[in-house]
């Protein structure tokens, strides 16, 4: 495929986990959604572990001449690393994650794909939203929690329907459970956001309560995209603030057993506020440190890194047309000197 064909091609991810709609059902729906951009348009199917039934399904789609590329994964490696291996496949600039369960309906798709020209990536929300209370409740907690930490505000980070532009994903690497945190990484990374509303799926409905570890998971991917998002490259702000606090702390505590012991002549010995103050102040230090070592690290190793993105470029035509013209003058300037010489030699 030429270079002209591959920028005007849409490749679609679909990480095909747990979770799942049979493809029988999940294809053609996605399919009719598709059609209706007028552009060429690949899936590729990612298949997280041995999944037999879908992979006779999707093999078959490709013996009928169906644009579907399957890659199947030897185990389980999460969602975020089948979102990367299906990009490492995937030819065109335009790139469309898509869950491999109805979420929302197909021919919402291409409201993604046209929200792209004022934005590097398209985030969907279902709306109008049909859920339970105990959706609404895991919902709102999650995203009132990541606004909290994050400083960033989204509606629906749950709904994996996203459509980006290829070089988001040539610099952001997803790993472990951050594929829904695309968005806020984005963010970060100066690439610019957008939210685009699209009509839930019927069959979008998930009732059921999840393990108490799943909502521990959760809370630790939010607080490990807070540290991405915020410190990144500022270790010390994070480290130092913490470490300060709990050298203050531990400076407070012993100034004031200094203080009792020189005015009230209370016994330093066999107290525990004592030892609890030295744990204090060198936990504070260590602390400390530790965010000195961050910062010696990326400014060792994190030279050729970026985190922005230039929009455009406005430069003065005068300051080029000057020196062309410098340079006529000089290169005129030249050819005279060198007729001069020849004609001297000439002679």
């Amino acid at each position: 495929m030429t270079a002209d064909n591959n920028a005007a091609l849409v490749s679609v991810i679909v990480p095909v986990g747990d979770r799942q709609t049979p493809i029988a059902e999940l294809y053609p729906e996605y399919k009719s959604g598709l059609r209706l951009l007028d552009t060429p348009y690949e899936l590729i199917f990612v298949l997280d572990g041995p999944q037999p039934a879908a992979e006779s399904t999707l093999v078959q789609l490709v013996t009928e001449g169906e644009p579907v590329t399957v890659v199947s994964l030897t185990r389980y490696f999460g969602e975020a690393t089948a979102l990367m291996i299906g990009f490492e496949h995937a030819a065109g600039s335009v790139i469309i994650t898509l869950p491999a369960y109805l979420q929302v309906e197909g021919r919402e798709i291409g409201k993604l794909v046209a929200a792209l020209g004022d934005a590097d990536i398209a985030v969907g929300y279902r709306e109008p939203r049909a859920s339970s209370w105990l959706q609404r409740l895991r919902q709102r907690a999650f995203h009132g929690l990541l606004r909290i930490v994050t400083r960033l505000s989204f509606r629906d980070l749950g709904c994996n329907a996203r459509a980006l532009r290829r070089r988001v994903l040539e610099e952001i690497y997803l790993y472990g459970e951050q594929q829904r945190f695309l968005p806020l990484l984005a963010e970060r990374q100066g690439f610019r956001v957008s939210e685009v509303a699209l009509r839930q799926s019927k069959g979008d409905r998930h009732d059921d309560m999840y393990r108490p570890r799943t909502y521990t998971r959760g809370f630790l991917d939010i607080f490990n995209v807070f540290f991405l998002v915020r410190f990144t490259k500022k270790p010390l702000r994070f480290f130092g603030m913490i470490g300060v606090a709990t050298f203050s702390l531990g400076i407070i505590e012993l100034l004031y057993l200094v203080f009792e012991r020189i005015y009230f002549h209370s016994p330093l010995a066999d107290r525990p506020a004592l030892l609890l103050a030295s744990l204090l102040i060198v936990l504070g230090v260590q602390i400390f440190a530790l965010g000195l070592l961050g910062e010696l690290i990326i400014f060792t190793h994190a030279g050729g890194t970026k985190d922005y993105q230039v929009d455009r470029v406005i430069q003065y035509a005068g300051a080029v047309a000057a020196v062309a013209e410098s340079a006529d003058v000089a290169g005129k300037h030249f050819d005279n000197e060198n007729s001069a010489v020849i004609s001297s030699l000439s002679r």
